[in-house]
């Protein structure tokens, strides 16, 4: 069973913390979701809720 990405499109990246905005992952572990085995995209999600989240203050264009 492979582990879902975390992203949720609110892809800004945070020059200060160096993570995106809205997932918290860093650019390397975003570029190497893809090949990394489960145990090291559980690590990747255990780490997350402390890193915090932006997303509330990420402007978001109005839907048309």
């Amino acid at each position: 069973m492979s582990i879902a990405s975390p992203c949720n499109k609110v892809c800004v990246m945070d020059a200060q913390s160096g993570c995106c905005r809205g997932c918290r992952r860093t650019l390397d572990e975003i570029a190497r979701w893809g090949e990394m085995s489960d145990a090291e995209r559980q690590a990747v999600l255990a780490a997350l809720p402390a890193r915090g989240s932006d997303v509330a203050k990420v402007p978001v264009p109005p839907l048309a």
